[in-house]
């Protein structure tokens, strides 16, 4: 089967979620990368796709210039992965879709709520689908737990918990990364809630698929002179009456990356965090607690999306991995259900509106449906 051509915005030379798109498109051998627009400035963007082995006819300064040749093209790109600061999201992909490629985009899905509802209401060309990279969704064992809820394993919830906690923030700090995502024109209205707590969201609302309804946010900047917040606690109020709290910290010392859900229901419980991630943790009520592991028997689900034998440790660039070779099928008109897209993107934008709202508001409760 002949690889996707895939084409690529930002993620030039100094980029760590370019290099992870692309470790990601070449893992299982579906995507080549062909073309880039790297980089704003021309000369990174020229060195950047060299460096890449990207044919200099097809290294270009902007991305409209990009999607109208590459459209044109007999063997124009056929997807394209965007990887660039957040008010750059829409742009490039309401570029290419209305061109009639395929878009993978990192979350959020823009800097504005605004911009998420005008790039839902496109009409792709050619039917071209869309993938947010919500990449905890592709690790085995969160699969695995959301099968266990479908299936009743918990039985009814009533509670979901669900953190992602850094600590790079916890100073003043001066670099590229940091630079733009404590930048309100670059990164929108929220600091860690649109960074991180969009995730730690996404995560719960992909395993329980249970609905928000409400939330109320209190959300803070620490460090002196930061414009937009870098710590969120929030309860939250979901669809049928279970209950939940959401905490994202970039300002917590000793706390790497620490994505982690907790669900629980009138038959049991789930705990399942990305420092272990090859294990979740299953409790039925009054039974000990169930160790289990990837690739396990306990743990044998068609979408699960294993590639190795049990004991040999999976993790960040697997995961990432799974979206896109799951995107493939679906470019290639297999059904994938599961993968977050368009509709996710929004709901998410929305979910940070709120939040923002709520903490303005001295955390008063805020319905989505008022957003």
């Amino acid at each position: 089967m002949n690889r996707i051509r895939l084409g690529m915005v930002g993620g030039g030379e100094g980029s760590f979620i370019g290099y992870v798109h692309r470790v990601a498109a070449r893992l299982d051998g579906e995507y080549e990368l062909v073309a880039g627009a790297l980089s704003s400035r021309a000369d990174v963007a020229r060195r950047s796709a060299a460096e890449l082995g990207i044919a200099p006819d097809r290294a270009y300064d902007s991305f409209e210039t990009m999607a109208k040749v590459e459209a044109a093209r007999a063997d124009g790109i056929e997807a394209v992965a965007i990887v660039t600061p957040n008010h750059m999201h829409f742009g490039p992909a309401k570029a290419f879709l209305e061109a009639g490629i395929h878009v993978i985009c990192d979350k959020p899905l823009t800097s504005s709520l605004e911009d998420a509802e005008a790039l839902a209401g496109i009409r792709p060309r050619n039917g071209a689908r869309f993938l947010l990279t919500h990449n905890y969704t592709g690790y085995p064992m969160v699969r695995v737990a959301r099968a266990m809820v479908a299936e009743g394993r918990l039985g009814k919830l009533r509670v979901a918990q669900t953190e992602y906690v850094q600590d790079w923030l916890t100073e003043a700090v001066d670099n590229k990364q940091a630079e733009w995502r404590t930048d309100p024109a670059r990164a929108g209205g929220g600091g860690c809630i649109g960074d991180i707590g969009t995730h730690a969201y996404n995560l719960v609302r992909y395993v329980s698929g249970l609905r928000l309804e409400a939330l109320s946010a209190d959300l803070a900047a620490f460090v002196p002179g930061r414009r937009l917040d870098d710590n969120v606690h929030m309860m939250l109020r979901f669809e049928g009456g279970a209950r939940g709290m959401l905490w994202a910290s970039q300002v917590a010392p000793g706390n790497e990356n620490g994505i982690a859900l907790r669900l629980y229901g009138d038959k049991g419980g789930i705990e399942w965090r990305q420092a272990e991630a090859d294990t979740l943790w299953f409790t039925a009520f009054g039974q000990p607690a169930q160790r289990i592991t990837r690739a396990s028997a306990a743990a044998d689900i068609s979408n699960a999306g294993h590639r190795i034998p049990p004991g040999h440790p999976e993790g960040y660039f697997e995961a990432f991995a799974t979206l896109y070779r799951d995107f493939a099928a679906v470019i290639r008109g297999e059904p994938r259900e599961e993968l977050p897209g368009l509709a996710d993107g929004l709901e998410g934008m929305r979910f940070v509106t709120a939040a923002i709202a709520s903490s303005t508001a001295n955390a008063r409760w805020i319905s989505l449906n008022d957003i």
